[in-house]
């Protein structure tokens, strides 16, 4: 709380909630935070529907994706959206859950952690269950906020049997 004042600071916003109507700019930076984080929810939702072409079109035009772990780096939309539907082959089933991280915004760009958990069987029978970051820089483009680099940095990794398994097809 300020001591001239007595507002408080939103430290996510930089501005007052002390009382006043937000700023355009305090309205901006909510809205920013708001797109990146919906940015970040349809990466997974397009993965787990396997919507490739949504999925790609969430990357800037020379946006890159990058897995290092796994020796994989896709530069381009069209290759990031092959990429995905290569990669979703190979496995039986896959859920991927993403929990929000930090962002900096900075204009027009940004960057960004969020936290993922991943599972699933590969279709050779092989199980994964890992926890990973993402670590991502963000553009405002004409479409809205987008991917210009997204790396997957694994951080525990279980290839133990899944006991689990999908549900059958649904009525």
């Amino acid at each position: 709380m300020s001591e001239t004042t007595g507002e408080t600071t939103n430290e996510a916003t930089g501005g007052a909630t002390g009382g006043g109507a937000p700023t355009g700019a305090e309205l901006r930076a909510l809205a920013d935070r708001i797109e990146i984080e919906a940015l970040r929810g349809e990466f997974t939702d397009a993965g787990m529907t396997r919507d490739y072409d949504r999925l790609a079109a969430l990357f800037t035009d020379d946006g890159t994706w990058r897995i290092p772990d796994a020796g994989l780096d896709f530069t381009g939309s069209k290759n990031i959206r092959a990429a995905i539907e290569r990669l979703q082959e190979n496995w039986e089933f896959f859920v991927q859950t993403i929990h929000p991280g930090a962002v900096r915004i900075d204009g027009d760009t940004a960057e960004g952690r969020s936290y993922v958990a991943e599972l699933g069987r590969l279709r050779d029978g092989g199980s994964h269950l890992n926890y990973a970051l993402y670590h991502d820089r963000y553009r405002r483009t004409a479409r809205g906020w987008r991917f210009t680099e997204r790396r997957y940095e694994v951080r525990y990794v279980d290839t133990s049997p899944l006991p689990g398994s999908a549900p059958g097809p649904r009525p």
